[in-house]
């Protein structure tokens, strides 16, 4: 095809540069050493489906794409866990491309997998090409869905640490891009699978990879430069100058508090907050209260969740709300934007506020205002 080379040329540039700027990254951690080889990956892939179409036959079928799942997952672990080690078991979840890439080297000369229209051909490899498929398939979809459950995880660990939304510690761009990825083969995949049964495209659907990873490559490169690092130090995370508990390191359990104990806890946090109103620092976190309050931190999400019904996140946005309510109906307040009260009161961001504001109220905090005033309020 005339417009496959260009756009190899540009997946090969984009990535081999790509992957230059990740190297020289410092700290170089395990997380960016595993997202460096990802994309270094995708460049020799490129490398090799140029070499391949111009020069001579390298493989009998792609073989690399077996490494994109597991490295996404485990890039995806230890970006969530900082401190985790990489451990040689790892090296199981590359059993699959072993044994493609071996496969594909032998049998490199025959016509094994040319395109998808000569898929289900009756010969001698008709039962690799469908093993490679299944085995692809899986591949992608397991790790996939294994790396949305461990940011989905980590995210919920965040709602027992700090009662703030960012992007630095919720990698949430990491999930999004993570099912954009997924989203994207299964198109591949489903096309593929019409090419195969009907013949309807003029061209094999499998080009469509190359674009795909192409552009992978620059959008988890482009975010992977920007996202800070997390570091651990006994069991605490920095994020450049904030601090925060690592998720994942004091896991809440019943660890022997007496009730008597834990409503005494609760009474001294309560009053904590009541009189101290540290929930006014939009960086809060529940090592900030437990270094105030001299409970420990494990304590505080224990009596939270079985005392109070909520995870740290949740019971300090609710104490913001409740200062945002008692403001907008302080007369002092009243020439001041509901948002900068907002902000004023400890929220960082516009949607968590609006998200609490209604959930507590059942109103809008507009809707709020104007029932107050009897105006719209501007916000």
């Amino acid at each position: 095809m005339d417009f496959v080379e260009p756009i190899l040329y540009i997946g090969i540039a984009q990535s081999f540069f790509a992957g230059l700027l990740l190297a020289t990254r410092r700290p170089y951690t395990t997380a960016n050493r595993l997202i460096n080889a990802w994309i270094f990956l995708i460049c020799a892939e490129l490398i090799f489906a140029l070499l391949n179409q111009t020069v001579l036959d390298m493989y009998a079928f792609p073989f690399i794409a077996f490494t994109y799942g597991p490295i996404l997952y485990l890039y995806v672990r230890h970006m969530t866990m900082p401190s985790l080690r990489f451990s040689p078991w790892n090296g199981l979840h590359f059993i699959p491309f072993t044994v493609f890439f071996t496969v594909s080297v032998i049998f490199r000369e025959d016509p094994i997998f040319d395109d998808l229209s000569g898929f289900f051909v009756v010969d001698r490899f008709i039962s690799l090409r469908i093993v490679y498929g299944i085995c692809f398939f899986l591949s992608i979809s397991v790790y996939s869905i294994l790396s949305f459950i461990v940011i989905r995880q980590h995210q919920a660990r965040l709602r027992d640490i700090v009662s703030y939304t960012s992007a630095k510690l919720t990698l949430n761009w990491l999930k999004i891009l993570s099912i954009t990825f997924y989203t994207g083969y299964i198109l591949v995949f489903i096309l593929g699978g019409m090419d195969i049964m009907a013949g309807l495209f003029p061209y094999d659907p499998y080009i469509l990879v190359f674009i795909l990873i192409t552009f992978f490559s620059f959008a988890y490169s482009f975010y992977a430069i920007r996202q800070p690092e997390i570091f651990d130090q006994n069991a605490h995370v920095y994020v450049e100058n904030g601090d925060t508990s690592q998720p994942g390191y004091e896991k809440y359990a019943r660890s022997g508090l007496k009730d008597t104990q834990a409503e005494e806890y609760l009474t001294r946090l309560l009053k904590f907050m009541d009189e101290e109103k540290p929930y006014l620092n939009g960086d809060l976190t529940i090592h900030d209260i437990s270094s105030r309050t001299g409970i420990p931190r494990y304590h505080i999400t224990e009596i939270l969740n079985e005392k109070h019904g909520r995870n740290f996140f949740t019971f300090i946005n609710e104490y913001r709300v409740k200062e945002v309510i008692s403001r907008i109906n302080d007369a002092r307040y009243q020439h001041y934007t509901i948002l900068a009260i907002a902000f004023d009161s400890g929220f960082n961001s516009k949607s968590t506020f609006n998200t609490f504001f209604k959930s507590f109220t059942g109103k809008t905090p507009s809707q709020y205002r104007a029932g107050i005033t009897g105006s719209s309020a501007k916000v």
